[in-house]
């Protein structure tokens, strides 16, 4: 219950600070990198290496990269049927697809199921969902846009110098190895810090302004991102008869709200930034109830 507590009250208290202007306009920016470059790294290297490779190593690996292709077509044949757009079609393909892994799964998932099962959230989230934000989410923007300019060396560039893309290479050649009582305690409180400042970035971030017009893109977004795509996460389990915490796991990161960086890339590149913005508000105040019932069906 108190995990709950915290996600809620540390996104009121950023979405008060918002709108109180208490903090400076970057605010946002500074504490998302500060998850980026200190928090997520610290976890990555205290989780990843309990990790034993096997079959279950891979399970939310194929799911994150299934659900995201099959969603991605799902997009692109609505947006067909309703004659959506350009911006607005480029728009749900970046929201409706990337998932807020990192920052909403991993309180959510550790509300839920506990710390066994964060190492298998970051697995997820590092080698499917920032992976598919690096490459996927870089060429839609440049696709859709005519703003960016932006070439597969810069991707490459980006991917490979991303900190916690270096701390999971690095906490994979660690798999096995029993770290120092005090460097564990170190990682330990480094890593601590992630829920309540991820949360409270959020809380900066949240966007509420809704359109008329908006109203159907917004509909389909959000019942792609919330509602089809945990049902494909279900359906590929089933398939192969994955039936364990590795697969509850990746179920519940499929149904995770819309990626806020993937809606502050569509602002930028010009891709109906007011939708794009309130997808993402909306989105993750929904996605506590869509998940809520997602747990109890699956369990």
């Amino acid at each position: 219950m108190e995990n709950f507590v915290l996600i809620i009250l540390a996104i009121a208290i950023g979405y008060g600070i918002n709108r109180l202007n208490i903090f400076s306009k970057d605010a946002p920016t500074i504490l998302n990198q500060f998850v980026i470059y200190i928090s997520l790294p610290a976890m990555i290297l205290l989780q990843i290496p309990k990790l034993t490779f096997s079959m279950d190593t891979l399970i939310p690996i194929i799911v994150s990269w299934m659900v995201m292709f099959f969603s991605a077509i799902l997009v692109l044949l609505v947006a067909k049927v309703f004659s959506f757009s350009k911006e607005i079609t480029g728009s749900l393909m970046l929201v409706a697809i990337l998932g807020n892994t990192s920052f909403m799964g991993i309180p959510i998932i550790n509300a839920y199921m506990g710390e066994s099962a964060i190492p298998y959230v970051l697995v997820y989230d590092q080698l499917g969902t920032f992976i598919a934000l690096a490459i996927y989410g870089t060429f839609i923007a440049s696709y859709y846009s005519s703003k960016s300019q932006i070439t597969f060396k810069i991707i490459t560039l980006k991917v490979l110098t991303f900190p916690p893309f270096i701390s999971l290479v690095a906490a994979l050649f660690l798999m096995g190895v029993e770290f120092n009582p005090i460097l564990s305690k170190v990682l330990a409180s480094f890593s601590s810090t992630i829920v309540p400042i991820a949360l409270v970035a959020v809380g900066l971030q949240l966007q509420f302004k809704l359109p008329k017009e908006d109203l159907k893109p917004f509909s389909i977004a959000l019942l792609i991102k919330l509602i089809i795509a945990p049902i494909f996460a279900i359906i590929i389990c089933k398939i192969f008869s994955w039936d364990n915490e590795v697969s509850v796991v990746s179920i519940m990161e499929s149904a995770m709200a819309p990626m806020i960086t993937a809606g502050a890339i569509a602002s930028m590149a010009g891709l109906a930034p007011r939708l794009s913005s309130a997808i993402v508000g909306y989105g993750i105040l929904i996605s506590f109830i869509t998940t809520a019932i997602l747990f109890k069906l699956i369990n």
